[in-house]
């Protein structure tokens, strides 16, 4: 038994654990001074656990044998319930093992990002209130991703699959925006559907074959299973891994989920949680399935683009920063999906690269525009104003730099995926119609043509320009650096001072906007403090932020002025992730060899 992979999940599970045990009495929430030394504490605590666990990840990193990533490695099979023949069976190779360390990163990476050094949050829901119960949630949750791509048992990657789920929920549901209990309600009702599809077919291969092994499934290649049962079993099983990927039209509750999420969330679902779906693809769809996937491969294809062009379409009418991401997600998926269904090494390296890429650009991407509505109130396209170049160049350079990665801008990692999904549609497996493919190709095409067209108008509107101020005041420049104490009387006193520094000049000039009726003169008003708690009302912030808002919306234009742009615990969590974009963009050789060998072994190929 290899003790890796079971420390992996030893580690985040005892984490957890000691963070249900009761001790003392706690305040639940924050005071009106800021978060207590105690709400401080337990972000820092979780950065410790999964700091522990990413180290675990790196060793375990270092102690594989490179030089063959398709033998799976560090392998652990005991008996889990032996009356059913069920084992706890784990173990990890090379389409495993990044996912695993993007797993482990991004989590600790959230826990750096969650452990700021402000303790005022200026009434912000985000991560806000009952800082030990986020703590734990995002534990467990680490602990279900980390087991989803360990598991080498059909039911122990199911029982993975679903652990992430209820913390998930949570996570949206407890820590979201305004309408966080639907897009919660909505994200469990989907993906607990797609999971009873799922099972139907994983029972379906354990009645066909007689075992669980994902190993000796994948050996055996469909082998024992009749095409009919592998085509009804690839439908199955294909249409619960659609739902978590997610693949149009099975997309619907991922653009709420994702807008309502806070930023960790967001961030965790996006470059994690849509990757298990992926994963299901290439450990157990394609390689124990061939001839179901063979049939089914042009209809995967066909959804895959659909979700492309939808999704880059669907980008370019959104108003909301993290809405287009969300939906940009949508398209970049269907890059990963269209690699899978042309059943190819190339096919498939372009899925798998894509997979970590989208990851890291994504969740870069969440971790930016989280930060810009904690500054601006808001993460409303017109509202933001414009000019973020000018006004905060380095927080606009990494919204800059995190766009173009996304749009697959050669030299970063986005390119190599979508080049090498649109290649094996270039050239499917045989038996597959080259003719159609070749239209998928072209639709692929258009797809990262409309993704530039949405990243670069987004751009132009958000980091360039003039700067507009606008009625979404800056929520952290309510604390200034002199404030870090977080006095909440100091603060009323300085928006009611901000407040009378706007001069008759401008509230003349605003009503006569209003009076002439020019579009968009609202966002403009003078009206900063009902309309600054509007705002932060529709963008998803619970009573509590709306009353701050209210008091602190008057800021106005001196609150712009001294707005913040990076701060010390955001470096620590988007520069790692800015390193391994350009790092893969300029050698992918890195990570295809690790996945190339066993893109091969998935297909049966030498």
């Amino acid at each position: 038994m290899s003790w890796l992979p079971v420390a992996l999940l030893a580690v985040p599970l005892a984490g957890a654990a000691l963070l249900a045990v009761p001790v003392g009495s706690t305040a639940r929430g924050s005071t009106a001074q800021g978060p207590t030394a105690r709400e401080r504490w337990f972000p820092r605590y979780g950065l410790v656990v999964s700091g522990i666990t990413l180290a675990l990840s790196a060793a375990l990193a270092v102690a594989f044998d490179h030089d063959d990533p398709a033998r799976m490695q560090f392998v652990t099979d005991l008996p889990w319930i032996p009356g059913l023949g069920l084992r706890f069976h784990l173990g990890v190779d090379g389409v495993s093992l990044p996912l695993v360390l993007l797993t482990t990163l991004l989590t600790c990476l959230c826990f750096a990002y969650l452990c700021r050094g402000r303790s005022d949050r200026s009434g912000l829901s985000d991560h806000s209130g009952r800082p030990r119960a986020l703590v734990f949630t995002l534990l467990v949750l680490e602990v279900g991703m980390i087991g989803a791509f360990l598991a080498l048992d059909l039911l122990l990657f199911f029982v993975f699959f679903e652990v992430v789920l209820i913390p998930m929920y949570f996570v949206i549901a407890v820590w979201g925006g305004r309408r966080r209990r639907v897009a919660a309600t909505k994200f469990i009702l989907y993906t607990l559907l797609g999971s009873v599809v799922l099972l139907l077919g994983l029972l379906l291969i354990w009645a066909q074959t007689g075992t669980l092994d994902m190993t000796a499934l994948a050996r055996a290649h469909g082998t024992g299973m009749s095409r009919t049962a592998q085509i009804l079993a690839f439908l199955a099983v294909g249409a619960g891994l659609a739902v978590k990927t997610p693949m149009w039209p099975l997309h619907t509750w991922l653009p709420d989920a994702h807008t309502e999420a806070p930023t960790v969330g967001s961030v965790l679902l996006a470059g994690v949680l849509l990757k298990m779906g992926t994963y299901g693809f290439a450990r157990i769809a394609i390689p124990v399935l061939p001839g179901g996937a063979a049939v089914l491969a042009p209809w995967l294809g066909a959804f895959a683009v659909i979700g492309i062009i939808y999704g880059s379409l669907a980008c370019l009418a959104q108003r909301d920063l993290k809405r287009m991401i969300a939906y940009s997600s949508i398209g970049h998926m269907g890059f990963v999906l269209l690699g899978f269904a042309a059943l190819t090494p190339a096919g498939l390296n372009g899925a798998l690269f894509g997979n970590v890429a989208h990851g890291l650009i994504t969740a870069l991407l969440f971790f930016v525009v989280g930060s810009i509505k904690e500054r601006y109130g808001t993460a409303e396209i017109p509202s933001l104003g414009g000019g973020m170049l000018a006004r905060l160049p380095r927080l606009g350079s990494v919204l800059t730099f995190a766009a173009v990665a996304s749009l697959g801008l050669p030299g970063l990692a986005g390119f190599w995926g979508e080049m090498l999904s649109l290649l094996g549609a270039f050239r499917p497996a045989a038996g597959l119609p080259r003719s159609l493919y070749l239209v998928f190709m072209a639709l692929g095409g258009l797809g990262t043509v409309l993704t530039a067209a949405y990243f670069l108008s987004m751009l132009s509107r958000v980091t360039h320009g003039r700067p507009v101020e606008t009625v979404h005041a800056p929520v952290l420049a309510a604390v200034g650096p002199a404030d870090a104490g977080g006095a909440g009387d100091a603060g009323r006193a300085g928006t009611e001072d901000a407040g009378r520094e706007v001069s008759a000049a401008d509230e003349g000039a605003a009503g006569a906007s209003r009076a002439a009726g020019t579009p968009g003169s609202g966002e403009s008003t003078t009206d900063v403090g009902t309309a600054g708690a509007t705002a932060d009302a529709e963008n998803g912030e619970d009573s509590a932020a709306v009353d701050n808002a209210g008091r602190g919306g008057g800021r106005g234009r001196r609150g712009m002025r001294g707005i913040r742009d990076i701060e010390p615990h955001e470096l620590v969590a988007w520069v790692p992730l800015m390193a391994l974009i350009l790092l893969l963009g300029l050698w992918p050789k890195a990570l295809l060899d690790v996945i190339g060998p066993v893109a091969r072994s998935l297909l049966g190929a030498p």
